[in-house]
């Protein structure tokens, strides 16, 4: 898919050598890396930008936080697609910034 989507992402690592939010901050820099429009909240990241790009970023945050520590992670994911029309934070959030 290549139209704009939301992602929302939740990732709770597991890990007996290393701090839960320390993979977290992993997860966060790939987000970051990724060049892609993001929000970090209390208690997920909303990423923005073509669905297939989101999924590879999520692939990333995975294979990174295995890489560094985790043994095990629970990732949910919300997604906000629209058939015709682009979907961003921007217009959703605009009222509150």
């Amino acid at each position: 898919m290549k139209n704009i989507v939301n992602i929302a992402v939740q990732v709770l690592p597991k890990s007996d050598t290393k701090k839960p939010y320390d993979l977290v901050d992993d997860a966060i820099q790939v987000i970051r890396e990724s060049g892609l429009k993001y929000r970090v909240c209390p208690f997920e990241t909303v990423i923005e930008g073509p669905y297939d790009e989101i999924m590879k970023v999520i692939e990333q945050i995975q294979n990174t936080c295995f890489s560094n520590g985790a043994d095990e992670l629970l990732v949910y994911l919300k997604i906000q697609n629209r058939k015709n029309r682009e979907v961003t934070i921007e217009d959703k959030m605009h009222k509150y910034d």
